[in-house]
C-alpha cells in the first residue's frame, strides 16, 4: 500500500477517539486489555466507528452480535443504538462474556440492554425470530459464516443492516497468492453478499475491512 494510503488509513482510524465514547475514558482501554488477556482479537477503532454509525443510522432497537469477545464491538454498537435498544450478543466462550459484562458495567450500560448468550452461534441464531432485528453483525472469519449469513438475511427486517467485520482479513482477501482455507472462506462470504438479491452492499477498508449491507 502506498505510504499516503497508510497515513490516510491511520488518520481515519483515529478520527473519532475511543476515549470520547463514554464518560469514563478508560472503559475501552480496559476492555482491550481484557481482550488481549483472553486472546480474543477485538475490532479496530475504525471498524468500531462504523458499527456505531450504522447502529445510529437505523436507530437500532434490536441487534444481534455474533462473537462477543471482550465486548469492544458491543460497546460501539450500544453507543450507537437507540437508548432503549437491546443487543443480543452471542459467544461460545463463557469467559469472553464475563469480561464483556464487566465492560458493560464499567460503561454504565443497564443490564437489560445487553443480553449475553453463551453457546454455538449457529444454534442460537437458529432460535431467533424472523425479521425482528434492525442490525446483525459478525466477523467474516467466524466458523459457519455462510450459514450465519443465511440466518442474518432471515433475521433482518426490511431496511435492516448487516455488518461483517474483518472483511479484508489482514489484507489477505485482496492478495491473489493467499489461497488458504480461512481466506477462501472470507472471500466466499463476500461473494455471497455480493450475489444476494436481498442485500445491497458496500465494502470499506475501515479497521480490517467492514462489509455493510442493507436488507431489501
Amino acid at each position: 500500500m502506498p505510504s499516503g494510503k497508510v497515513a490516510s488509513w491511520a488518520f481515519c482510524e483515529e478520527f473519532v477517539p475511543e476515549s470520547s465514547l463514554f464518560p469514563d475514558e478508560s472503559v475501552i482501554d480496559r476492555a482491550r486489555e481484557r481482550a488481549s488477556e483472553l486472546g480474543a482479537p477485538p475490532v479496530l477503532p475504525g471498524a468500531g466507528q462504523m458499527l456505531r454509525l450504522l447502529a445510529a443510522a437505523v436507530d437500532a432497537r434490536s441487534a444481534v452480535e455474533i462473537g462477543t469477545g471482550a465486548g469492544i464491538g458491543s460497546l460501539y454498537l450500544l453507543s450507537g443504538m437507540n437508548e432503549a435498544g437491546v443487543l443480543t450478543t452471542i459467544d461460545p466462550e463463557v469467559e469472553n462474556q464475563r469480561a464483556a459484562r464487566e465492560s458493560f458495567t464499567e460503561a454504565g450500560i443497564r443490564s437489560a440492554r445487553a443480553r449475553t448468550i453463551a453457546g454455538s452461534p449457529r444454534e442460537v441464531v437458529g432460535r431467533l425470530t424472523d425479521h425482528a432485528y434492525d442490525l446483525v453483525c459478525f466477523p467474516a472469519e467466524t466458523p459457519h459464516a455462510l450459514d450465519l449469513l443465511e440466518h442474518a438475511e432471515r433475521l433482518l427486517r426490511p431496511g435492516g443492516v448487516l455488518v461483517i467485520t474483518n472483511a479484508l482479513f489482514h489484507d489477505r482477501v485482496a492478495d491473489p497468492t493467499a489461497r488458504d482455507s480461512a481466506t477462501a472462506q472470507v472471500r466466499a462470504v463476500l461473494h455471497a453478499v455480493q450475489d444476494s438479491a436481498a442485500l445491497r452492499a458496500a465494502l470499506v477498508p475501515s479497521g480490517d475491512g467492514v462489509l455493510a449491507a442493507v436488507r431489501r
